[in-house]
This record gives structure tokens, C-alpha cells and sequence, in this order.
């Protein structure tokens, strides 16, 4: 998928990763960028079409597709994480926001704009997913539950729309400076290393790509005897 010249829509684009996902598909010569956010009025990077949408809500993705027929690179962006194991008091609560949005909200999006890539010839998704989605922690346990499901969603994504010549991409990374992970005391990549890598994997026509090197050597350790599936406390 080249990013040159196509009409890219970014979720969750009024910061973080997302203003950055806006930003260097302007850079990469996209003819348009709708920036898509809860709340438009937050987006303030020149140059993209600012447009309200909460993923959570199948009708509104419906209705934002219907009214951008010529979206053909869709970056799914939109998440967010909650600090709890899954046994935490309030762990059901938090576990079925953030699969509401890291999940449900993928899938919406994804049924909403997959007739919208068919008509324009195909195009792409670029799911934002984690580290997360192969290895546990206790502090990110139900978080992980939720990037987790999103990599499994991704791949059947991918199986379902070859058909229609559909690429899907499946980033995965480790913890990026963002307000996401704010108060972690841990090593964080920048948003345009980040950015950079999947633009790159993006135009190399790869189904997934993993950023970084703790990511790349958990991958490579998912077939390990023990398995390397939990990070310590």
C-alpha cells in the first residue's frame, strides 16, 4: 500500500500516535487525512479534515462511512489501557471498556470501511496493536486480554478480505511515549520511530511487523519451552 497519494483515515488522531499516524501521512504525500476523534475540536494539526467519531458506537462508524467514500487506507488507532490484573476488584469493568474500544472498535470500523476499501480497489488496514498481544504482566494483565483478542480479530480480518485485495497490517509494539503510559518507569519509543516503522511495513506489503526489540524477541520466544508468555511484577 502506497501512502503516496491516498486518502488515509486516522482513529484516535487528536494525539499520541494517532496526530503522529496524521502527521507523516501529510509528510508521505497523502492526498487527504481525515483525523478522526471524539471530539473534533481537539485535532489541531494543519492540513487534515477533522471528523467526530467514537468507535464504540457501530451506527456513527456506519454513518462516517457512508459519508468518506474515498478512504482507501484505514489506520485503527483508537485504544486505550487500563492498569489492572484480572483479578482486580474492579477488573470486569475495566476489562469490557477496553475491549469495547481495542476490539468492538476495530470491528466496527473494519465492517464499517472494508466495502469502502473493496470499491477503491482494495487498499488497507493498519491495526495498532501490542507487545501485549503475545506477553502478560500483572499490572497490564487485562489489557493484554484485550490486545490479545484484537491480534486474533486482525488476523481474521486478513483471511476475510483477500478476497477484495485488502492488505492487513498488524503492528505490534512495546511502550511508547505517550499519555497511555504515563508513570511507567520503563524504556519508551517515540511516536515517529513508531510511526515510521509501520508507514514502512505498510509500503513493503507485510501482514504484520513487529517494532521494536523487545516486541521482535518475544515473537521469537512465543514457541520457547517454558513459553515466554509473562513479564515479571
Amino acid at each position: 500500500m502506497n501512502i503516496q497519494n491516498a486518502t488515509v483515515l486516522v482513529t484516535g488522531a487528536n494525539r499520541g500516535l494517532g496526530a503522529e499516524f496524521a502527521r507523516q501521512a501529510l509528510a508521505r504525500g497523502a492526498s487527504k487525512v481525515y483525523a478522526a476523534a471524539r471530539d473534533p475540536s481537539t485535532v489541531g494539526l494543519a492540513g487534515v479534515v477533522p471528523v467526530k467519531l467514537d468507535v464504540t458506537d457501530a451506527a456513527a462508524v456506519g454513518a462516517l462511512a457512508a459519508d468518506l467514500g474515498d478512504v482507501d487506507l484505514v489506520i485503527n488507532n483508537a485504544g486505550i489501557a487500563d492498569m489492572k490484573g484480572v483479578l482486580d476488584q474492579d477488573a470486569d469493568a475495566s476489562l469490557r471498556r477496553m475491549l469495547e474500544t481495542n476490539v468492538f472498535g476495530i470491528l466496527n470500523v473494519s465492517r464499517a470501511f472494508a466495502p469502502v476499501l473493496a470499491r477503491n480497489g482494495g487498499g488497507a488496514f493498519l491495526n495498532v496493536l501490542s507487545v501485549a498481544s503475545w506477553i502478560s504482566s500483572p499490572v497490564l494483565a487485562a489489557y493484554a486480554v484485550s490486545k490479545s483478542a484484537a491480534w486474533g480479530l486482525t488476523n481474521g480480518l486478513r483471511n476475510e478480505l483477500a478476497g477484495q485485495g485488502t492488505q492487513v497490517l498488524a503492528l505490534h509494539v512495546g511502550f511508547i511515549d505517550t499519555d497511555l503510559t504515563k508513570g511507567l518507569g520503563v524504556p519508551k519509543l517515540g511516536v515517529a520511530t513508531v510511526v515510521d516503522s509501520g508507514f514502512a511495513a505498510l509500503e513493503e506489503g507485510r501482514a504484520e511487523v513487529a517494532v521494536d526489540e523487545l516486541t521482535q524477541a518475544v515473537k521469537r520466544g512465543l514457541s520457547a519451552e517454558p513459553g515466554i508468555y509473562t513479564l515479571p511484577r
